[in-house]
């Protein structure tokens, strides 16, 4: 059996955020000085499926390097298992959406095999462990793993970062499957409060909507022309720069772009073009074909591009179904008219490097005119926040977190059915034709960013959560604080 893999990180200071942050950033300090005295002698070893797409991937990277410079000994764990497992965690995602996905069910044999494959993973895990320490575990793919580890007398937090506004057949079905581990939690995170599953005891369930790191190789700040590089040396437009464009790397160390993307394209992005540009996994959820049908039936006769972007097919372990997805966008661009065609690019990012990847994301977003998210449910959606960042318009579905995020109409525009391609091309058509009004939603929308989902102030929620989860379990449990 494979044995689980860690995700190498270093700390970076929380100092650098006292230039954006607008509120008091003493309470910050202080609750750096609250963790390093609550985190001593202790690890919180947070697991999850994958370090590669995905809101999680992006909401750990970001926010782990200030949680161990404030003094939290954080480390990340990414469980490595079978393709027949993933298969069942991701049809179990699905149906947390509200969305029936490969038709399977969830019944016994799909629990028979999901327990006895983190069987061995628990075991695994376990091996980490010393008296003290806690195990944060993150989304489906890790929720059978809690059993085995609270009864070995560790604490136990679960983060759940899928949520819908209603609740179907299929997420009550999905909720039925996971229940029997979930309960077994000592604490319970969801985004929203709305997401917290009815039949969980709500003392026990805390809320910690994600946020984005402002200085991450993903959302810091690009000159126009290392933008204009990174966009030549990926073949998305024709510039051919004469040296790798550069970036900051996580760790502070200087990086450059060296690698180019798969790309689905009848020629080069123009550099006078309007772009409207969609970021996301390759996931029928997230609605490309729509978006492909919107463009193609509404926005013919306008000469905007369309680019939507993605991880290089495969490279996301946890998500089987994305090479499927992507081969169905394939065949529907083959089969539009050359003049669509030839605004229409679909790329794939290279996923080997990661702060590579997200310097890439980050240029494109920066020379995007319109980013957009049609995404039929959304638990958050950060890419919205990312592109909110950087000062762009954001036409989105009014669906979940993304409602959180966007003030219709003052920081973006939301479309209330996911479906109804013809209101999503009036927003993109207003945007358009209206360059001030795209000028004023984006600048509102990093003021938002800047005011409510910036990743240091989670610092404090978060150092309080472990604190009280803790101490709870120590008082209830003293003599099971033992591995």
């Amino acid at each position: 059996m494979a044995k689980p893999s860690f995700v190498e990180f270093g700390s970076q200071p929380i100092e650098k955020y006292r230039s954006v942050w607008v509120g008091d950033f003493d309470e910050i300090v202080a609750a750096a000085d609250e963790a390093r005295a609550e985190f001593a002698g202790r690890t919180v070893w947070h697991v999850s499926s994958t370090s590669l797409g995905g809101g999680v991937a992006e909401m750990l990277r970001s926010f782990l390097p200030y949680a161990r410079d404030a003094g939290a000994d954080n480390r990340w764990v990414v469980l490595s298992e079978r393709p027949l497992f993933f298969g069942i965690t991701k049809r179990i995602h699905n149906k947390l959406h509200g969305h029936p996905g490969d038709g399977g069910s969830l019944g016994e044999a799909e629990r028979a095999v999901y327990e006895e494959i983190l069987t061995d993973s628990a075991a695994q895990v376990l091996e980490l462990g010393k008296p003290g320490d806690v195990f944060f575990l993150h989304d489906p793919q890790t929720a059978g793993l809690i059993p085995t580890i609270a009864d070995a007398g560790f604490t136990t937090i679960w983060r759940c970062h899928v949520g819908v506004d209603k609740i179907n057949e299929h997420v009550a079905e999905a909720i039925n499957f996971l229940m029997p581990y979930v309960k077994r939690a000592d604490a319970f995170v969801f985004s929203r409060r709305d997401y917290v599953w009815e039949g969980l005891p709500m003392e026990k369930a805390f809320l910690m909507p994600p946020a984005i790191d402002a200085f991450s190789p993903k959302n810091q700040e690009l000159e126009p022309s290392v933008v204009k590089a990174i966009l030549g040396k990926i073949g998305l437009s024709a510039d051919n720069p004469e040296i790798n464009p550069p970036f900051i790397r996580s760790d502070g160390s200087p990086g450059e772009i060296v690698s180019e993307a798969e790309i689905l394209q009848v020629e080069p992005l123009p550099d006078d073009a309007f772009l409207i540009a969609q970021i996301s996994r390759w996931d029928v959820l997230k609605d490309h074909e729509g978006l492909l049908e919107c463009f193609a039936e509404y926005l013919g006769d306008t000469e905007a591009h369309l680019a939507l972007i993605g991880p290089s097919s495969g490279a996301v372990a946890d998500d089987p179904e994305g090479p499927a997805v992507q081969s169905r966008i394939f065949a529907a661009w083959n089969e539009m008219p050359e003049d669509l065609r030839r605004r229409i690019h679909i790329v794939n990012l290279p996923m080997n490097d990661f702060d590579e990847n997200g310097a890439m994301v980050n240029a494109i977003q920066r020379r995007a005119d319109v980013v957009v998210q049609k995404s039929l449910v959304e638990g958050f959606g950060l890419t919205v926040c990312e592109a909110m960042w950087k000062a762009k318009p954001v036409v989105a579905s009014a669906i979940g977190g993304i409602n959180d995020q966007i003030v219709d109409g003052e920081s973006g525009m939301l479309v209330e059915d996911p479906t109804d391609l013809e209101a999503f091309a009036d927003a993109f058509r207003k945007l358009i034709n209206d360059p001030g009004l795209a000028e004023r939603m984006g600048e509102a929308a990093q003021q938002r960013v800047v005011e409510q989902f910036l990743a240091i102030p989670r610092l404090i929620g978060y150092a309080r959560l472990i604190g009280s989860v803790h101490d709870k379990r120590a008082a209830s449990e003293p003599d099971q604080q033992t591995a």
